[in-house]
Protein backbone atom coordinates (compact mmCIF):
# COMPACT_ATOMS: atom_id res chain seq x y z
CA UNK A 1 0.00 0.00 0.00
CA UNK A 2 1.28 3.46 -0.92
CA UNK A 3 2.18 6.12 2.09
CA UNK A 4 -0.78 7.95 3.11
CA UNK A 5 -3.25 5.77 1.30
CA UNK A 6 -6.54 5.31 3.02
CA UNK A 7 -6.21 1.62 5.22
CA UNK A 8 -9.63 0.08 7.15
CA UNK A 9 -9.46 -1.97 9.57
CA UNK A 10 -12.19 -3.54 11.03
CA UNK A 11 -10.89 -6.12 12.92
CA UNK A 12 -12.14 -7.82 16.28
CA UNK A 13 -9.24 -5.65 18.38
CA UNK A 14 -11.39 -2.23 17.25
CA UNK A 15 -14.89 -3.64 16.71
CA UNK A 16 -15.85 -6.13 18.23
CA UNK A 17 -18.91 -4.44 19.79
CA UNK A 18 -20.49 -4.19 16.48
CA UNK A 19 -20.17 -7.35 15.80
CA UNK A 20 -20.86 -8.76 19.00
CA UNK A 21 -24.34 -6.37 18.65
CA UNK A 22 -24.74 -7.92 15.28
CA UNK A 23 -24.54 -11.30 16.67
CA UNK A 24 -27.21 -9.96 19.76
CA UNK A 25 -29.79 -8.73 16.85
CA UNK A 26 -29.65 -11.97 14.54
CA UNK A 27 -29.84 -14.69 17.88
CA UNK A 28 -32.79 -12.42 19.08
CA UNK A 29 -34.62 -11.63 15.85
CA UNK A 30 -34.78 -15.39 14.94
CA UNK A 31 -35.36 -16.56 18.81
CA UNK A 32 -38.27 -13.48 19.28
CA UNK A 33 -38.98 -11.91 15.84
CA UNK A 34 -42.33 -10.57 16.92
CA UNK A 35 -41.39 -8.60 20.46
CA UNK A 36 -37.16 -7.70 19.73
CA UNK A 37 -37.32 -6.52 15.32
CA UNK A 38 -39.60 -3.57 15.89
CA UNK A 39 -39.40 0.09 15.85
CA UNK A 40 -40.43 0.15 19.32
CA UNK A 41 -37.80 -2.00 20.87
CA UNK A 42 -34.76 0.16 19.50
CA UNK A 43 -36.63 3.32 20.34
CA UNK A 44 -37.12 2.24 23.64
CA UNK A 45 -33.31 0.85 24.20
CA UNK A 46 -32.17 4.08 22.29
CA UNK A 47 -33.88 6.44 25.06
CA UNK A 48 -33.70 4.58 27.82
CA UNK A 49 -30.15 4.32 27.54
CA UNK A 50 -29.37 7.71 27.00
CA UNK A 51 -28.82 8.77 30.64
CA UNK A 52 -26.36 5.82 31.48
CA UNK A 53 -24.58 6.74 28.36
CA UNK A 54 -24.38 10.30 29.66
CA UNK A 55 -22.83 9.12 32.54
CA UNK A 56 -20.09 6.33 31.13
CA UNK A 57 -19.32 10.06 29.03
CA UNK A 58 -19.04 11.17 32.55
CA UNK A 59 -16.55 8.93 34.18
CA UNK A 60 -14.48 8.21 31.09
CA UNK A 61 -13.50 12.24 31.42
CA UNK A 62 -11.12 11.96 35.13
CA UNK A 63 -10.36 8.16 34.39
CA UNK A 64 -8.37 9.77 30.91
CA UNK A 65 -6.75 11.48 33.60
CA UNK A 66 -5.84 8.21 35.38
CA UNK A 67 -8.95 8.82 38.71
CA UNK A 68 -11.79 7.76 39.79
CA UNK A 69 -14.65 9.63 39.93
CA UNK A 70 -16.97 6.67 42.39
CA UNK A 71 -19.66 9.70 43.43
CA UNK A 72 -21.33 9.96 40.31
CA UNK A 73 -24.02 7.67 40.97
CA UNK A 74 -24.79 10.12 44.09
CA UNK A 75 -24.57 12.83 41.86
CA UNK A 76 -26.92 11.82 39.53
CA UNK A 77 -29.47 11.02 42.47
CA UNK A 78 -29.23 14.02 44.25
CA UNK A 79 -29.83 16.64 41.10
CA UNK A 80 -32.97 15.06 39.97
CA UNK A 81 -34.29 15.13 43.76
CA UNK A 82 -33.19 18.82 43.75
CA UNK A 83 -34.61 19.62 40.64
CA UNK A 84 -38.24 17.85 40.86
CA UNK A 85 -38.30 19.36 44.74
CA UNK A 86 -37.77 22.71 43.87
CA UNK A 87 -40.43 22.39 41.21
CA UNK A 88 -42.97 20.56 43.19
CA UNK A 89 -42.14 22.15 47.03
CA UNK A 90 -40.68 25.63 46.27
CA UNK A 91 -42.59 26.46 43.57
CA UNK A 92 -39.38 27.32 41.48
CA UNK A 93 -39.41 27.74 36.94
CA UNK A 94 -38.06 25.20 35.49
CA UNK A 95 -35.38 26.67 34.25
CA UNK A 96 -34.01 28.27 37.97
CA UNK A 97 -34.33 24.25 39.57
CA UNK A 98 -32.09 23.14 36.36
CA UNK A 99 -29.75 25.85 37.16
CA UNK A 100 -29.25 25.21 40.59
CA UNK A 101 -29.34 21.03 39.88
CA UNK A 102 -26.60 21.41 37.97
CA UNK A 103 -24.55 23.58 39.64
CA UNK A 104 -25.17 21.16 43.03
CA UNK A 105 -23.27 18.79 40.56
CA UNK A 106 -20.86 21.44 39.93
CA UNK A 107 -19.67 22.35 43.61
CA UNK A 108 -19.59 18.30 44.20
CA UNK A 109 -16.76 18.09 41.31
CA UNK A 110 -14.70 21.32 42.99
CA UNK A 111 -14.95 19.26 46.64
CA UNK A 112 -13.70 16.41 44.64
CA UNK A 113 -11.11 18.29 43.18
CA UNK A 114 -10.04 19.90 46.02
CA UNK A 115 -9.43 16.57 47.76
CA UNK A 116 -7.82 14.37 45.12
CA UNK A 117 -5.62 17.37 43.99
CA UNK A 118 -4.82 19.92 47.37
CA UNK A 119 -5.21 17.47 49.70
CA UNK A 120 -3.45 14.42 48.28
CA UNK A 121 -6.75 11.68 48.92
CA UNK A 122 -6.76 8.87 46.97
CA UNK A 123 -9.32 9.20 44.30
CA UNK A 124 -11.19 6.11 44.95
CA UNK A 125 -11.38 7.03 48.21
CA UNK A 126 -12.37 10.71 48.62
CA UNK A 127 -14.76 10.16 46.03
CA UNK A 128 -16.15 7.24 47.67
CA UNK A 129 -16.60 8.94 50.85
CA UNK A 130 -17.82 12.09 48.97
CA UNK A 131 -20.57 9.77 47.84
CA UNK A 132 -21.71 9.15 50.89
CA UNK A 133 -22.18 12.47 52.11
CA UNK A 134 -23.78 13.44 49.37
CA UNK A 135 -26.52 10.33 50.17
CA UNK A 136 -26.83 12.15 53.57
CA UNK A 137 -27.07 15.12 52.14
CA UNK A 138 -29.87 14.17 49.89
CA UNK A 139 -31.65 13.08 52.84
CA UNK A 140 -32.18 15.44 54.89
CA UNK A 141 -33.44 17.66 51.89
CA UNK A 142 -36.18 14.93 50.69
CA UNK A 143 -36.73 14.16 54.49
CA UNK A 144 -36.44 10.49 53.37
CA UNK A 145 -39.57 10.66 51.21
CA UNK A 146 -40.11 10.19 47.59
CA UNK A 147 -40.45 13.79 46.44
CA UNK A 148 -43.56 14.14 43.65
CA UNK A 149 -42.69 14.53 40.32
CA UNK A 150 -43.71 17.93 38.06
CA UNK A 151 -46.06 17.19 35.77
CA UNK A 152 -45.66 20.46 33.28
CA UNK A 153 -45.73 19.61 29.71
CA UNK A 154 -42.74 21.89 29.27
CA UNK A 155 -40.90 19.23 31.96
CA UNK A 156 -41.84 16.32 30.30
CA UNK A 157 -41.36 17.19 26.74
CA UNK A 158 -38.12 18.36 27.81
CA UNK A 159 -36.69 14.76 27.44
CA UNK A 160 -39.76 13.02 26.21
CA UNK A 161 -40.59 14.92 23.12
CA UNK A 162 -39.68 12.73 20.05
CA UNK A 163 -37.60 13.65 16.85
CA UNK A 164 -38.01 10.89 14.33
CA UNK A 165 -39.55 8.36 16.49
CA UNK A 166 -36.72 8.73 18.90
CA UNK A 167 -37.38 10.91 22.76
CA UNK A 168 -35.63 13.83 22.13
CA UNK A 169 -33.07 13.20 25.21
CA UNK A 170 -31.46 10.65 23.05
CA UNK A 171 -30.65 13.49 20.78
CA UNK A 172 -28.89 15.37 23.91
CA UNK A 173 -26.91 12.57 24.80
CA UNK A 174 -25.37 13.02 21.29
CA UNK A 175 -25.30 16.23 21.36
CA UNK A 176 -23.18 15.93 24.36
CA UNK A 177 -20.68 12.90 23.48
CA UNK A 178 -20.01 15.07 20.03
CA UNK A 179 -19.18 17.55 22.26
CA UNK A 180 -16.90 15.63 24.74
CA UNK A 181 -15.36 14.19 21.93
CA UNK A 182 -14.43 17.23 20.27
CA UNK A 183 -13.07 18.65 23.38
CA UNK A 184 -10.95 15.48 24.02
CA UNK A 185 -9.71 14.32 20.69
CA UNK A 186 -9.33 17.93 18.82
CA UNK A 187 -8.33 20.22 21.38
CA UNK A 188 -5.29 20.63 23.37
CA UNK A 189 -7.41 20.65 26.65
CA UNK A 190 -7.66 16.37 25.71
CA UNK A 191 -3.57 16.11 24.76
CA UNK A 192 -2.91 17.55 28.17
CA UNK A 193 -5.51 15.40 30.19
CA UNK A 194 -3.98 11.72 28.29
CA UNK A 195 -0.92 12.91 29.02
CA UNK A 196 -1.35 13.74 32.79
CA UNK A 197 -3.34 9.91 32.95
CA UNK A 198 -0.40 8.44 30.69
CA UNK A 199 2.64 9.27 32.66
CA UNK A 200 1.74 12.25 35.52
CA UNK A 201 5.59 12.66 36.25
CA UNK A 202 6.47 13.02 32.16
CA UNK A 203 3.33 15.64 31.95
CA UNK A 204 4.67 17.52 34.94
CA UNK A 205 8.03 17.83 33.51
CA UNK A 206 6.65 18.93 30.08
CA UNK A 207 5.51 21.51 31.62
CA UNK A 208 1.71 20.20 32.09
CA UNK A 209 -0.27 21.67 35.11
CA UNK A 210 -1.28 17.94 35.99
CA UNK A 211 -3.36 19.05 39.06
CA UNK A 212 -5.15 21.81 37.36
CA UNK A 213 -6.29 19.11 34.61
CA UNK A 214 -7.25 16.48 37.21
CA UNK A 215 -9.37 18.70 38.86
CA UNK A 216 -11.05 20.60 35.86
CA UNK A 217 -11.58 16.35 34.98
CA UNK A 218 -13.79 16.15 38.03
CA UNK A 219 -15.64 19.17 38.01
CA UNK A 220 -16.55 17.77 34.26
CA UNK A 221 -17.65 14.66 35.52
CA UNK A 222 -19.50 16.09 38.26
CA UNK A 223 -21.36 18.59 36.39
CA UNK A 224 -22.72 15.98 33.71
CA UNK A 225 -23.44 14.25 36.08
CA UNK A 226 -25.95 16.91 37.51
CA UNK A 227 -27.00 17.72 33.98
CA UNK A 228 -27.41 13.52 33.35
CA UNK A 229 -29.74 13.48 36.92
CA UNK A 230 -31.79 16.28 35.38
CA UNK A 231 -33.17 14.58 32.28
CA UNK A 232 -33.34 11.57 34.56
CA UNK A 233 -35.99 13.49 36.46
CA UNK A 234 -37.69 14.78 33.54
CA UNK A 235 -37.57 11.21 31.76
CA UNK A 236 -38.63 9.34 34.65
CA UNK A 237 -39.14 10.84 38.15
CA UNK A 238 -37.13 11.31 40.37
CA UNK A 239 -36.01 8.22 42.83
CA UNK A 240 -33.96 8.45 46.25
CA UNK A 241 -32.25 5.25 45.00
CA UNK A 242 -31.41 5.03 41.46
CA UNK A 243 -28.03 6.52 40.90
CA UNK A 244 -26.45 3.30 42.60
CA UNK A 245 -27.67 1.80 40.09
CA UNK A 246 -26.10 3.27 37.45
CA UNK A 247 -22.81 3.72 38.88
CA UNK A 248 -21.64 -0.15 37.59
CA UNK A 249 -23.06 0.44 33.95
CA UNK A 250 -21.30 3.86 33.84
CA UNK A 251 -17.98 2.49 34.63
CA UNK A 252 -18.69 -0.68 32.34
CA UNK A 253 -19.12 0.98 29.65
CA UNK A 254 -15.95 3.34 29.84
CA UNK A 255 -14.15 0.05 30.76
CA UNK A 256 -15.41 -1.86 27.68
CA UNK A 257 -15.21 1.08 25.72
CA UNK A 258 -11.32 1.31 26.12
CA UNK A 259 -11.45 -1.78 23.89
CA UNK A 260 -12.98 -0.59 21.08
CA UNK A 261 -12.16 1.72 18.12
CA UNK A 262 -9.53 3.22 19.91
CA UNK A 263 -8.22 0.42 21.96
CA UNK A 264 -6.02 1.42 24.75
CA UNK A 265 -7.49 4.51 25.30
CA UNK A 266 -10.78 5.89 27.09
CA UNK A 267 -13.07 7.13 23.91
CA UNK A 268 -16.32 8.32 23.66
CA UNK A 269 -17.50 7.04 20.82
CA UNK A 270 -16.40 3.67 22.15
CA UNK A 271 -18.26 4.56 25.50
CA UNK A 272 -21.24 5.07 23.60
CA UNK A 273 -20.74 2.03 21.68
CA UNK A 274 -20.15 -0.38 24.76
CA UNK A 275 -23.58 1.05 26.40
CA UNK A 276 -25.74 -0.21 23.40
CA UNK A 277 -24.11 -3.54 22.85
CA UNK A 278 -24.91 -4.34 26.55
CA UNK A 279 -28.22 -2.82 26.23
CA UNK A 280 -29.36 -4.85 23.14
CA UNK A 281 -28.00 -8.07 24.88
CA UNK A 282 -29.81 -7.61 27.95
CA UNK A 283 -32.87 -6.47 26.29
CA UNK A 284 -33.16 -9.36 24.30
CA UNK A 285 -32.57 -11.65 27.29
CA UNK A 286 -35.10 -9.65 28.80
CA UNK A 287 -37.79 -10.45 26.09
CA UNK A 288 -37.06 -14.43 25.70
CA UNK A 289 -36.92 -15.23 29.23
CA UNK A 290 -38.44 -12.37 31.66
CA UNK A 291 -35.29 -12.69 33.64
CA UNK A 292 -34.66 -9.34 36.01
CA UNK A 293 -30.77 -10.39 36.57
CA UNK A 294 -29.94 -9.75 33.19
CA UNK A 295 -28.81 -6.29 33.60
CA UNK A 296 -26.52 -6.67 36.49
CA UNK A 297 -24.72 -9.30 34.99
CA UNK A 298 -24.24 -7.85 31.59
CA UNK A 299 -22.71 -5.42 33.04
CA UNK A 300 -20.42 -7.19 35.61
CA UNK A 301 -19.01 -10.06 33.19
CA UNK A 302 -18.87 -6.89 30.83
CA UNK A 303 -16.36 -4.56 33.35
CA UNK A 304 -14.76 -7.67 33.87
CA UNK A 305 -13.75 -9.15 30.96
CA UNK A 306 -12.44 -5.68 29.74
CA UNK A 307 -10.39 -4.81 32.57
CA UNK A 308 -9.12 -8.61 31.70
CA UNK A 309 -8.21 -7.66 27.73
CA UNK A 310 -6.63 -4.23 28.32
CA UNK A 311 -4.39 -6.18 31.31
CA UNK A 312 -3.79 -8.85 28.43
CA UNK A 313 -3.06 -6.55 25.65
CA UNK A 314 -0.53 -4.40 27.49
CA UNK A 315 1.53 -7.70 28.41
CA UNK A 316 0.74 -8.69 24.93
CA UNK A 317 2.10 -5.41 23.32
CA UNK A 318 5.13 -4.65 25.33
CA UNK A 319 6.03 -1.61 24.39
CA UNK A 320 5.32 2.09 24.22
CA UNK A 321 3.28 3.78 21.95
CA UNK A 322 3.63 7.14 21.02
CA UNK A 323 1.30 9.35 19.47
CA UNK A 324 1.51 13.28 17.35
CA UNK A 325 0.46 15.75 19.18
CA UNK A 326 -2.26 18.30 18.09
CA UNK A 327 -0.29 21.32 16.26
CA UNK A 328 1.09 23.62 18.29
CA UNK A 329 1.45 21.49 21.29
CA UNK A 330 4.43 19.11 19.89
CA UNK A 331 6.29 19.65 23.10
CA UNK A 332 4.22 18.09 24.81
CA UNK A 333 3.49 15.20 23.81
CA UNK A 334 3.89 12.07 26.06
CA UNK A 335 4.27 8.38 26.00
CA UNK A 336 0.99 6.44 26.12
CA UNK A 337 1.63 4.70 29.58
CA UNK A 338 0.13 3.85 32.65
CA UNK A 339 0.98 5.30 35.68
CA UNK A 340 3.09 2.69 37.02
CA UNK A 341 4.74 3.20 34.18
CA UNK A 342 3.17 0.06 32.42
CA UNK A 343 3.07 0.79 28.62
CA UNK A 344 -0.86 1.05 26.87
CA UNK A 345 -2.82 0.43 29.99
CA UNK A 346 -6.20 1.98 30.37
CA UNK A 347 -6.44 1.00 34.14
CA UNK A 348 -5.70 4.56 35.86
CA UNK A 349 -3.78 4.71 39.09
CA UNK A 350 -6.52 6.13 41.68
CA UNK A 351 -4.94 9.05 44.45
CA UNK A 352 -1.64 9.26 42.98
CA UNK A 353 -0.21 12.35 44.03
CA UNK A 354 -0.61 15.82 42.17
Amino acid sequence: MRPGALRLNFGLARFSGLYLAAAFIIVFGVWTPSTFLTGATVHSVASGQAVTAMLGIAVLIPLATGVFDLSVGATVNISAIVVAILQTRDHQGIAVSIAVAIAVGLVIGIVNGFLVVVLHLNSFIATLGMATVVGAVQEIISAESQPLPPTSSAWLNMTQYQVFGFQIVFVYMLILALIVWWVMAVTPVGRYMFAVGGNAEAARLSGIRVGKWTWWSLIASATISGLAGVFYASLSGPSLTFGAGLLLPAFAAAFLGSTQLTPGRFNVWGTVLAVYVLAIGVKGLQLVSGVQWANDMFNGVALIIAVAFAVWRQRRTGRISYEAPPAGTEDLAAPVTSPDGNPESVSPEPGRAH
